[in-house]
C-alpha cells in the first residue's frame, strides 16, 4: 500500500551532500538521533504548555520536516561512511519510538475532542514499530510497509498542525483525520506482521528445502 517512505530514496539523494559534510565533520549518527530526539521532546513540551499558539503549532510541520531528515541523515551516516554498530541500532530504534511519542501525544492537549483517537494512534505507531523490528529478530528484514508509517504520521499531524496554526478553527475534521490515521496505524501493524510472517516463513521453508 502507498506510503510517503517510498520517496525515501528519492529524498536520501537530495540529502547526499549534507550527510557527506557532516562525516568529514565526524559527526555520528548516534549524534544525529539525540539532536532529532532532543528536538521532538522541546518542541511536544512547547505543545503541552501552549497547546492552542499559533507559533507552537506552526513549528511542529517543519520539526516533522526536520526530523524526518535528521532519521534519513542518520542512516545513511551509518550505512554509507561505516559507522554501523549495534549500539546504534538499538538508539535509532527507541529514540524513533521516543520521539513519536513525544510529538504526537500533546495533541491531546491540542485536540481534546479527538484525544482518544490520539492516544490510540500512538499505541498503534509504537507496536507497529514493535513488529517491524521483531520481523527482523526473528530473521527477516525490518519492515517499514505502510499505509501509516513513520513519515505518513509525520505528514498526517504536520498537516492537522499548520492548519490549525493558520487559523482553520478545529471541529469534527481534525476528530476524522485521527481517526483515519489511527486505523490506517492498526492496519500498518497488522501488515508488517502479516508481511514478516511471510517472508520468514518463505525463508524457512528455502532453507529447509536447500538442506534436503
Amino acid at each position: 500500500m502507498a506510503s510517503l517512505y517510498q520517496l525515501k530514496p528519492a529524498f536520501q539523494r537530495l540529502l547526499h551532500p549534507a550527510v557527506a559534510v557532516l562525516a568529514r565533520a565526524g559527526v555520528t549518527p548516534n549524534q544525529v538521533t539525540l539532536v532529532a530526539l532532543v528536538v521532538s521532546i522541546v518542541t511536544g513540551a512547547a505543545l503541552v504548555a501552549f497547546p492552542a499558539d499559533r507559533a507552537a503549532l506552526l513549528a511542529v510541520p517543519m520539526v516533522m520536516f526536520l526530523r524526518m531528515a535528521l532519521n534519513a541523515i542518520d542512516g545513511m551516516l551509518a550505512r554509507e561512511h561505516g559507522m554501523q554498530t549495534t549500539f546504534g541500532g538499538f538508539i535509532n530504534e527507541l529514540c524513533d519510538v521516543a520521539s513519536d511519542c513525544a510529538l504526537i501525544l500533546p495533541f491531546v492537549l491540542v485536540l481534546p475532542q479527538a484525544a482518544i483517537w490520539v492516544v490510540l494512534l500512538t499505541v498503534f505507531a509504537v507496536l507497529a514499530e514493535f513488529a517491524g523490528v521483531v520481523a527482523q529478530a526473528l530473521g527477516g528484514s525490518r519492515r517499514y510497509d505502510g499505509p501509516m508509517g513513520k513519515s505518513d504520521r509525520a505528514f498526517l499531524f504536520g498537516f492537522i498542525a499548520l492548519l490549525l496554526g493558520v487559523g482553520v478553527a478545529p471541529g469534527a475534521w481534525c476528530v476524522m483525520l485521527v481517526g483515519a490515521g489511527c486505523a490506517l496505524s492498526a492496519l500498518t501493524m497488522f501488515r508488517r506482521i502479516k508481511l514478516g510472517s511471510i517472508e520468514i516463513e518463505a525463508a524457512n521453508k528455502t532453507k529447509g528445502g536447500s538442506g534436503t
